[in-house]
């Protein structure tokens, strides 16, 4: 399997297949207490970005839904200040990426962006949000699933390597304050393209 077969079956059509629920953009608000537990008790602080991607489709409702998210965020960024850009990986896949030193306003930006695809009738190609974080031993992220309504964390390291017991810790820190992805098959990792520093670089 490639790792776009591989992303494919983690985020989409397995997690589809197996899905818990529907897509709820309220979980990602799980965050806004997750991000003081990663700074107190973790020594993990924000790294001020986060992501959400999806799979595109080619059609004339699809762009107005990605149009009215760009629109909304537009809308947003002088009161909240978060900067966003919208981007596409090596795989195909799009990234709504958004920058803000505010945790819970980029949370809340996060949240509008997923919420405008749903009402569009698109929430099927939502695939996962991305949080990211920085500690002593490297970077660490939070990815949630819309597919099987759960997060899991990715500590990745040089040469695609994961930090599994770095993983395992912030699992066992934050279960119970955010709906952990209880199969581990799911926690696949979201590689950045060579030479990126993020999934969605």
């Amino acid at each position: 399997m490639g790792l776009l077969d591989g992303l494919r079956a983690a985020l989409g059509l397995r997690a589809e297949a197996d899905a818990k629920r529907d897509a709820d953009p309220d979980d990602l608000f799980g965050m806004s207490t997750a991000y003081l537990t990663m700074e107190a008790d973790l020594g993990y602080e924000s790294a001020d970005v986060g992501a959400l991607c999806f799979s595109g489709v080619d059609s004339h409702t699809f762009q107005e839904a990605v149009d009215d998210v760009e629109a909304i965020l537009e809308a947003g960024q002088q009161d909240t200040g978060t900067d966003f850009r919208l981007t596409e990986d090596d795989h195909g896949y799009h990234w709504v990426v958004l920058e803000d030193s505010d945790p819970e306003d980029l949370i809340t930006s996060l949240h509008f962006a997923a919420d405008t695809f749903i009402e569009h009738g698109y929430g099927s190609r939502l695939l996962a949000a991305v949080f990211a974080y920085h500690g002593r031993d490297g970077p660490a992220y939070w990815i949630y699933s819309f597919r099987r309504g759960a997060y899991y964390p990715f500590a990745p390291r040089d040469g695609r390597e994961r930090d599994s017991s770095t993983e395992f810790k912030l699992e066992a820190a934050l279960d119970g304050e955010l709906e952990i992805e209880r199969e581990k098959e799911y926690w696949y990792p979201l590689w950045p393209s060579r030479g990126g520093t993020h999934p969605w670089e």
